[in-house]
């Protein structure tokens, strides 16, 4: 297998079994980037109130503002991944950092919606520049002896980052307008930028392969398709002509791809690779994971909001002890996966975040916050437990000229899953929600009833209105915050479910066999 350039101009190689001697500088540096993407996922939830105010956007504005990252980020995962292997990955980073830095200092003074709308897309493509170079840098410059340590770390940040978003946000709106959600980026990609071109070396697939163009078109039209339909869904309906136009030019995109990609001497992705069953069962658990990660996200945030009254800030910080866990226990990983082999730490994972899910399903309008906390750090110490040998599983299934490939296929299933994630649990919890005020909006007169059932934001907002029906204001809160939580428990249930289901496919399929080599891997796909 050719060599890839690891190491800048004029230094000398590194000894393979050695690794970069400033590896652990360029994980911090790569760190930082990631939680910069990571971060933007959800940094903007707690300050959609503010930016309502400023820009007068409308229910569906809102949901595309949060929403245009995620979309265009995921759909261009793949092709991002491919250009860095090609052109090289410390190059992707770089550009990735100022498309996505000079978007957002844009975005920041965006004067409408559709303006910022389209500027969070732009960030998007940043943002897919980005997170599979971080992947792919890191296991060029660590030897195998260190690399699932480095990858469990990575895993760590990537976690945590989530929750990480949120709490910044937090903090700058109580100082400054909305924008500062999105300009906080800029000075920290500056950094970046500088320590990215100072320490981290350079590397690429030296054998040059040609560029994959269609493949790359139909995997956009693919992912970005499948992800605009399931975030259109619980908005205008499942079965809606938008909702379904998305499902049918995403699955004919992804089939299209997989077609194409067979026929190729040099796929962007081989589709036969996914024979390989640690790659697919790892996409997999990275998938199911996640999903119910990001959807726990969006509901506990609203809950801890609406039903307990917290600000945005006060809502992140209560949510802080899931990013702890993760940074803490991660780093562990590789000791317990050495010790008691990666199918038993995975399906550990999914059953302790299983069990938070089933702690976090008993909350209810009045329950103290330790029982949110138990189950935050369940969360947190199953996600730790599952992520890196996921992760590892995914990125060392392929050869090491296809990094960013590799790093692209575990970020493309983390996005998507956490777009299903929010979709599934978010509709759930509506149906619970709207279950237990059926009651009370069958007095109300029609357009105020339309606004109680649409959201717990609506039915708080009517009930603490001057204008709501004598001794029907209180019993409209009440009412709603506990038809809230039935929905969030059933939601969580599923979740839990979901979690349980994961581990024991995970414990039956998962390979006891070693990593096979690049020509084992060769001779397995064409098989």
């Amino acid at each position: 297998m050719p060599r890839r350039s690891d190491t800048p101009a004029g230094a000398p190689p590194p000894a393979a079994d050695e690794g970069h001697p400033q590896r652990w500088t360029i994980l911090g540096i790569l760190c930082l980037c990631l939680i910069l993407v990571v971060a933007s996922v959800s940094s903007l939830n707690v300050a959609i109130p503010s930016i309502v105010r400023a820009l007068d956007a409308d229910q569906t504005e809102q949901l595309w503002i949060i929403d245009s990252y995620g979309l265009v980020f995921a759909g261009f995962l793949l092709f991002a991944g491919a250009l860095g292997d090609r052109y090289g990955r410390k190059k992707a980073l770089l550009v990735g950092l100022v498309v996505f830095a000079g978007a957002a200092v844009v975005a920041s003074e965006a004067g409408d919606p559709m303006q910022l709308i389209a500027l969070r897309a732009v960030m998007g493509i940043g943002a897919a520049l980005i997170m599979p170079a971080t992947l792919s840098i890191l296991t060029s410059v660590f030897p195998p002896a260190e690399r699932g340590k480095a990858i469990a770390v990575w895993a760590g940040f990537a976690g945590a980052g989530g929750a990480i978003g949120p709490l910044m946000s937090g903090l700058l709106l109580e100082s400054f307008w909305w924008g500062s959600v999105l300009f906080i980026n800029v000075p920290i990609a500056l950094v970046a930028l500088v320590a990215i071109a100072w320490v981290v070396p350079s590397s690429r697939d030296e054998e040059r392969r040609p560029l994959d163009p269609l493949g790359a078109v139909l995997s956009i039209i693919g992912l970005g398709g499948l992800v605009f339909g399931i975030i259109n869904g619980p908005e205008h309906g499942w079965t809606s002509p938008e909702t379904l136009a998305g499902f049918a030019l995403g699955v004919a995109g992804l089939v299209g791809f997989v077609l194409y990609e067979l026929r190729l001497e040099y796929p962007m992705l081989d589709p036969r690779l996914f024979r390989l069953r640690r790659l697919s069962l790892g996409s997999f658990t990275i998938t199911a994971a996640f999903g119910v990660m990001f959807g726990m996200f969006y509901i506990v945030t609203l809950y801890l909001q609406f039903v307990h009254g917290y600000s945005p800030l006060s809502a992140a910080v209560h949510q802080l002890p899931f990013a702890a866990t993760m940074l803490v226990v991660s780093p562990q990983g590789p000791r317990l996966v050495a010790r008691f082999g990666a199918r038993t730490m995975v399906t550990f994972g999914l059953l302790v975040q299983a069990l938070g899910f089933g702690v976090m399903a008993t909350l209810g309008p009045d329950t103290p916050y330790v029982v949110l906390l138990v189950g935050l750090v369940l969360l947190g110490i199953g996600l730790a437990n599952l992520m890196p040998p996921s992760t590892e599983a995914i990125v060392a299934a392929l050869p090491a000229s296809k990094a960013g490939v590799g790093s692209a296929i575990n970020d493309t299933t983390r996005e998507v899953g956490g777009a299903i994630g929010i979709a599934v649990l978010g509709s759930l919890l509506s149906i619970g929600y709207r279950s237990g005020v059926s009651d009370v909006v069958s007095r109300l007169p029609g357009e105020v009833a339309g606004v109680v059932e649409d959201s717990i934001a609506g039915a708080i907002a009517v009930g603490s209105s001057p204008d709501a029906p004598p001794g029907l204001g209180a019993q409209l809160i009440e009412t709603a915050k506990g038809a809230y939580t039935d929905g969030m428990s059933l939601a969580f249930v599923v979740a839990a479910g979901i979690g349980v289901v994961a581990a024991v496919i995970v414990n039956r399929a998962w390979p006891k066999e070693p990593l096979v080599s690049d020509e084992e891997r060769e001779e397995l796909i064409s098989s």
